[in-house]
C-alpha cells in the first residue's frame, strides 16, 4: 500500500541572519554535537508513513554532510528564494512521488511527529485548501521568548491568526495579535507557527510559477504568497504540546533548543 505523503527538508547555506545554519551544531542529552540538518533528518525518521525523505539543497557542503550521516539528497537550483520554491524544484527532479508533500523545514528539529500526521489528515479532508500548517498555542515561557526577540530587534518565531473556519488570515514575524503586556493570560491568545507545511503537488508547482508577493517580501514569509493570491491555508491548531518548539532562527536560539533536547532526553 502506497504511503500518502513524502517529506522534503529544504536547506540552504546562505541564510542572511545565520549563514551556515543547517551545519550549526547542537548538543543534546548525550552531550555530543550533531548538526541542525542531521537533527532535522532524525526527526523526519520518527514520522511513520512517509514514502521517503529527501534533503533539498543547492550547497555541496550541506549535501556532503547529509550523505555522511546516510541521508538522501536532491540538488536544486540556487535561484530558489525560499523553502517552498525549493520543494517545488525538488519535485521537478523527483517527479510524482506522493499525493501530499510535507515540507519539514530544516530549522525546526523539535517538531513532534503527530503534527505531520495531523496536517496530512487535515489536507486530505479539505478539498478547498492548497496547504495545511500548524499553529501551537503559546506557553507563557514561549510567549515571553517571542516578546524578548521582538524587543531586541531579532526576527524570531512566526505567529499567526486564523478564523473560526480554521483558515489562516495572516502570518507575521511580529507577535500577533497585539496584546497589552499587562494582560495576565496574554500568551493564551498567541499561536506560534511551526515550520511545517503539507501541500498538494499542483499547489507547489503553481506557487513556483507565481512571482513573490509584496507582503511576502516585506515580512520575509513565503506562505504569504498563497494568501495574497487568494488561496486557502488550512490551519491545524494545537494546545501547548509539553515542550517549547523553538525554531533555530538566530544563534541566540541555540541554548534554548539544547535545553529542550536535554529535558526530553534527546541525544
Amino acid at each position: 500500500m502506497a504511503s500518502d505523503f513524502a517529506i522534503i527538508i529544504p536547506a540552504r547555506y546562505a541564510s542572511q541572519r545565520f549563514p551556515g545554519k543547517p551545519l550549526a551544531e547542537l548538543r543534546g542529552a548525550d552531550g555530543q554535537p550533531r548538526s541542525l540538518i542531521q537533527r532535522s533528518w532524525d526527526a523526519a525518521q520518527t514520522i511513520a508513513g512517509a514514502a521517503r525523505t529527501w534533503v533539498a539543497t543547492d550547497d555541496d557542503r550541506i549535501a556532503d554532510a547529509v550523505q555522511r550521516f546516510g541521508g538522501q539528497i536532491v540538488m536544486t537550483p540556487k535561484t530558489c528564494r525560499n523553502g517552498t520554491e525549493r520543494c517545488a524544484a525538488a519535485l521537478d527532479v523527483l517527479g510524482d512521488i506522493a499525493p501530499i508533500i510535507v515540507n519539514l523545514q530544516g530549522d525546526a528539529p523539535l517538531t513532534p511527529d503527530f503534527v505531520v500526521h495531523d496536517l496530512v489528515a487535515a489536507l486530505e479532508a479539505d478539498a478547498h485548501a492548497v496547504m495545511a500548517t500548524p499553529a501551537v498555542r503559546c506557553s507563557e515561557t514561549l510567549y515571553h521568548h517571542l516578546i524578548a526577540d521582538q524587543k531586541q530587534g531579532r526576527a524570531g518565531g512566526t505567529t499567526l491568526v486564523f478564523n473560526s473556519a480554521l483558515t489562516a488570515l495572516y502570518f507575521s514575524k511580529r507577535v500577533i495579535p497585539h496584546i497589552p503586556e499587562t494582560m495576565a493570560d496574554a500568551h493564551r491568545h498567541v499561536h506560534l507557527h511551526l515550520g511545517v507545511y503539507a501541500y498538494r503537488p499542483d499547489a507547489l508547482r503553481a506557487y513556483a510559477a507565481t512571482p513573490p508577493s509584496s507582503i511576502e517580501n516585506l515580512e520575509g514569509l513565503e506562505q504569504l504568497r498563497f494568501l495574497e493570491t487568494g488561496h486557502r491555508i488550512r490551519v491545524v491548531p494545537f494546545d501547548p504540546i509539553g515542550w517549547d518548539c523553538i525554531e533555530l532562527n538566530n544563534p541566540e536560539d541555540i541554548p534554548a533548543i539544547e535545553e529542550v533536547l536535554r529535558q526530553r532526553g534527546m541525544r
